[in-house]
């Protein structure tokens, strides 16, 4: 059985453990640890990485922007 958790490192606590050990209760298991780059992620398929590629170039050059109205920020 191959189970992928994703979570801030945060929200590990003893909770979390011992729902580990109860899903492999009695089997050797192993624990790889790696930081996410969600970059790597949104670049994966060709529509996301031309949409966001065309987003920075839109941001480099003063294009496209749009500014919310900062009074409901106050």
């Amino acid at each position: 059985m191959q189970t992928v958790y994703q979570l801030n490192a945060d929200d590990l606590n003893e909770d979390f453990l011992e729902g580990l050990k109860t899903t492999f209760k009695h089997k050797e298991i192993e624990i790889v640890v790696y930081e996410r780059d969600e970059t790597v992620y949104l670049l994966s398929s060709a529509a996301n990485r031309s949409r966001l590629l065309e987003a920075i170039a839109d941001v480099e050059h003063e294009r496209n922007i749009v500014v919310p109205d900062q009074e409901q920020f106050q």
